[in-house]
């Protein structure tokens, strides 16, 4: 059945969005949620638009809701990871991005956010795994491949954060240049 007034609330808040009226457009999805309080899009959006104006908690409190009644929604886990790891929330935000990976293996930027975390936690081996699933994901990204780089870094693994320096001169030398920079190491294996 198609809902005229669905569509015209969520264009309406589009618009407003486009047009930096935030405040405007939570008005909308407030009251969207209160019409279908258990709609993906409603929820993500309202979510996204709380972030947006600052109001953290509030904006996870929103993305708890969303995985609460889809918890087969991937991205809304990693929506979800982001803010709680955005917050500081580290456990918590690990727990979520190891949900969006268990419900979908191929999305790369779930993966990318447990590596971060796990960094964070100072467990460098999982942080590892993260990661290299990333960059088989993702390969021509330079983000995971640096990262990856660091964590071989803390290792103890310089020969192996050598190898990725060496890679991300075919195709982000100015990346692959900063990481010599930051770790001392240089792609031909002498200290810089």
């Amino acid at each position: 059945m198609f809902r005229f007034d669905y569509l015209w609330l969520k264009l309406r808040a589009i618009a407003l969005l486009v047009f930096g009226r935030q405040k405007a457009a939570l008005a909308v999805f407030d009251e969207m949620v209160r019409r279908w309080p258990h709609d993906r899009y409603v929820l993500a959006s309202r979510a996204h638009a709380l972030a947006g104006s600052g109001r953290r908690d509030e904006a996870i409190a929103a993305s708890a809701a969303l995985v609460q009644h889809a918890p087969d929604n991937a991205p809304g886990w990693f929506n979800h990871g982001f803010m709680l790891e955005e917050a500081g929330r580290l456990e918590e935000a690990l727990a979520a991005f190891e949900r969006a990976t268990a419900l979908d293996g191929k999305l790369d930027r779930a993966w990318y956010g447990m590596g971060l975390v796990l960094i964070r936690l100072q467990r460098f081996d999982e942080a590892a795994a993260a990661l290299k699933r990333n960059t088989e994901l993702q390969p021509m990204s330079p983000y995971g491949w640096y990262q990856l780089a660091r964590v071989h870094v803390d290792r103890q693994q310089p020969e192996e954060a050598r190898k990725i320096i060496r890679h991300l001169r075919g195709f982000e030398p100015k990346v692959a240049a900063q990481l010599e920079r930051e770790t001392g190491l240089a792609a031909g294996g002498q200290a810089g």
